[in-house]
Formats: C-alpha cells, sequence, structure tokens
C-alpha cells in the first residue's frame, strides 16, 4: 500500500523546486555578467592610461600615426562614455541582485549593440584621420575580440553570436563605406568578407564556449538544489555519508508505507537540572551529549529526523530502506547506554537517557507546503516508540523496547528482561514491553 500525492500536489512541489533553481541559477548569471563588466571597465582604464603614458613618453607619436585629425581628446572622451556606460551597468546589475530580478533579455541584446559598436566609431573617426588602408589594418579592428571573449560570461549562445555579429557587420560596413577607390576589385571584397566571417565564427565559438558553461552551472546548482532540498527535508543533523546516499539513490519522500524501527531519545530529568544553570552551561551540555548520540545515529545507518527539546526522534529503515533496521537501531541504543557512561564519568553533570524502541509499518513522506516540507513519519509504530520512551521513568530503566523488536533480534536478544504486559496511555489492550540494558 502506497500514499501518493495527488497530481496538483506534484505540480506544486515541482514549480516551487522549479522556481527555486530559476532563481539561483539567475543570480549565478549575473554574478558572471558582473565579472564580464568589471572586465570591460578595467579594459578601458587600461586603454586611457596606456594612452596618457604614451603622451607623456612622446607627445608627438599619436599626432604622426594619427596624421593630427584624430587626437587624444576624442579618444578620452569615447573611454569616459564606455566606462561610465559600464558603470552604470554594474550598478543596474548589483540591483538586479539585491532585488533578486534579472535583467529584461532587451537590455542585454541592446548593451551588446552599445558595447560593440564603441571599436566602430573610433574606427570611423581613425579612417577620416589616416585613411582606410591605414585604419582598417591598424589595432582598433582587433578590439572587437575583446568584447567577444567577454561575451563568453554572459552564458547566453545568441547573445555572444549577436555580439560577433554586430561586430563583423559594423567592420564590413564600414570597410565597404570608405573603400580606397571607385573601382572596388573583387579581392579587396574577399578580403574584408573574410575578416568579417572570422569574427563572426568567433563569436558562435564564443557562444558555444558559454553554452557550455552554462550548462556546467545548471549541473552545479542543480546538484546544490538537490543537496539544500535533502537538507531542508531530512535536518541539517543528517550527516554528509547520508546526504550522499540519498542523492544517488534517489530515495522516494512521497508518502509511503515502510517497515521502519523508530527510536525516541530523552534525557531523564534534564528540566529540573537545567534549573540551576546557565542557559550557556545548558546548551553546551546538551550539544556535547546530542555531538555523540548523533554520531552513533549516523554511525548505524539512522537519520535523527528531529530534535525535540532534550530529545530526539530517529529513524532506521527511512528514508534510505534497511533490511535489519530493527537490528541497526538496538545496536545504536546499547551503543548509546554504553557512551553516556564514559561521558557522564568525565562530567559533573551527568545525564541519564531514556530510550523507547519499536518496528514496524509507517506512513513515511514529506508533509508541508510546497515551498517548504519535512520528512517524517506516521503512525502507531511512532506512537508506541514514544510510548516506550516514556515507560523509562516508570520501570527506572534506559532502554525499552517492544515485541516486534524483540522477535527481530532472534538470538540476539537474549539479554532482553520482559516487563510484560503494560497498560499503556492510548492502547485499550495491554502491551509486551522488553528491557535491555
Amino acid at each position: 500500500m502506497t500514499v501518493k500525492p495527488d497530481g496538483a500536489g506534484k505540480r506544486l512541489e515541482f514549480a516551487a523546486m522549479s522556481a527555486d533553481f530559476e532563481r539561483a541559477f539567475m543570480r549565478e548569471v549575473l554574478r558572471t555578467e558582473l565579472i564580464r563588466v568589471k572586465a570591460l571597465i578595467v579594459t578601458g582604464c587600461v586603454l586611457m592610461l596606456s594612452l596618457t603614458a604614451i603622451y607623456l613618453t612622446d607627445p608627438g607619436v599619436l599626432d604622426r600615426l594619427w596624421h593630427g585629425g584624430f587626437g587624444r581628446g576624442h579618444v578620452y572622451a569615447i573611454l569616459i562614455l564606455f566606462i561610465l556606460f559600464e558603470l552604470w551597468s554594474h550598478a543596474s546589475i548589483r540591483r538586479n541582485l539585491k532585488r533578486d530580478h534579472d535583467l529584461h533579455p532587451a537590455w542585454r541584446y541592446i548593451g551588446a549593440f552599445v558595447e560593440t559598436s564603441i571599436p566602430t566609431v573610433i574606427l570611423v573617426l581613425q579612417i577620416q584621420s589616416m585613411g582606410s588602408i591605414a585604419a582598417l589594418g591598424y589595432a582598433m579592428p582587433l578590439i572587437y575580440f575583446v568584447f567577444i571573449i567577454l561575451s563568453t560570461l554572459r552564458l547566453d549562445f545568441r547573445l555572444s553570436t549577436f555580439t560577433g555579429l554586430v561586430a563583423a557587420g559594423e567592420l564590413f560596413l564600414v570597410a565597404m563605406y570608405y573603400r580606397p577607390a571607385a573601382d572596388f576589385d573583387e579581392p579587396e571584397l574577399y578580403y574584408h568578407a573574410t575578416r568579417s566571417f572570422i569574427i563572426l565564427a568567433c563569436g558562435v565559438l564564443a557562444g558555444a564556449v558559454g553554452t557550455q558553461l552554462r550548462r556546467q552551472f545548471a549541473a552545479s546548482i542543480e546538484a546544490a538544489t538537490a543537496r539544500d532540498r535533502v537538507t531542508n527535508l531530512f535536518g541539517r543533523h543528517v550527516s554528509p555519508q547520508v546526504v550522499e546516499q540519498l542523492m544517488t539513490e534517489e530515495a522516494s519522500t512521497a508518502g509511503e508505507i515502510r517497515r521502519v524501527a523508530v527510536m525516541f531519545v530523552d534525557f531523564r530529568g534534564f528540566t529540573a537540572a537545567a534549573r540551576s544553570r546557565s542557559p550557556r552551561e545548558v546548551f553546551e551540555r546538551l550539544n556535547s551529549a546530542f555531538a555523540i548520540l548523533v554520531e552513533i545515529v549516523d554511525r548505524h545507518g539512522g537519520i535523527v529526523n528531529k530534535f525535540l527539546g532534550d530529545g530526539f526522534l530517529a529513524l532506521f529503515g527511512a528514508p534510505l530502506e534497511a533490511d535489519d533496521a530493527a537490528l541497526r537501531a538496538v545496536a545504536a541504543g546499547r551503543e548509546m547506554l554504553a557512551a553516556m557512561e564514559r561521558i557522564n564519568a568525565q562530567s559533573n553533570w551527568p545525564l541519564r537517557i531514556g530510550i523507547g524502541l519499536n518496528f514496524g509499518e509507517a506512513a513515511a513522506g514529506c508533509i508541508g507546503s510546497p515551498r517548504r516540507k519535512e520528512y517524517t513519519v506516521i503512525g502507531d509504530t511512532v506512537n508506541l516508540a514514544s510510548r516506550l520512551e516514556a515507560l523509562n521513568k516508570e520501570f527506572g530503566s534506559q532502554l525499552l523496547i517492544s515485541e516486534a523488536v524483540r522477535e527481530a533480534l532472534g538470538q540476539g536478544g537474549g539479554d532482553a528482561v520482559a516487563r510484560g504486559e503494560v497498560e499503556v496511555r492510548g492502547y485499550e489492550r495491554p502491551v509486551a514491553v522488553w528491557q535491555l540494558g
């Protein structure tokens, strides 16, 4: 028998998970966009510093190179406008990150067009000063590659291709418009067309690289999202080993019937003893004990499903199936008692624990809203385990098990002491109880 969530519940849960993934992925893309913008700002500043350094060391070289018609003022003005544009882009991206909003797709294309057109503007000014042959053969057409390479950080094939297309198209159109002679010959046409095609091909290749990076980012974020989902479902106290196993084995978190060993652990008389101690001392003592007990549960293949004040609920056989769940739970319980004896021998605040163990079928699955769920187990098996733990106070014992656990132990439970059939709150008939330890 399996209790399955309805279709609407599944769709809501998937939509919540998908929204979380998309939000995380969007934030990572915006962060890479910030890196790209920072790189362009640095590039603009380096070009300005280089221009200044050349002017200071040899003031006449730029006039000789540009034939006096294209001054430093033009370059400074264009670069300053470019840097201001990128600073504004940087502020806009950071603002969207804080608001958890993505950039509008149209803005990305407008930004790519504006950025890639900067070398074109400088190239046109250089052509008017130096002539088309000298300017087209100079360094400015190579600047297009800076924008194409950095476009990979957009993680978008279409944007990188668009950047390459704008660079290739503008370079070809400028070369055609400013052709040196009226009788423009065919070889020169092929020359410029080939250069533009190479730039376009680089844009496509940059897009392919960006797509691969996007896939790797998506895979990393998906793994992190899955890990966070496991942590949210089973609690932050689930061991890393259990998390990895849950992720690799894809254990079901839908409502289903499982045969589980349920363990309730509680510190006896803890509340009364805590009244005479400071809150810090209470927390430190409780955490030090929990650290050892939880590690024992982990080592025996169980999970601590939830903490209950000065106690906790542990599961064996869910969410990961285990044929020997009862044996694991008993072994963990025995080790806990031995561990507490060692702890108490070295502490001025001895703690006595009570453990209740039951084994049987229970409904296991996730309960909560589509955005926040918790894995838990429900049923009579769980209720009886809780009642057994409470009976330790009545019997002065520390580890009580049910008849089902005693049967599962077989010959391994030879030291179990029968406490008879006991009246248990909430049960019409007496329940057989056994004591270990």
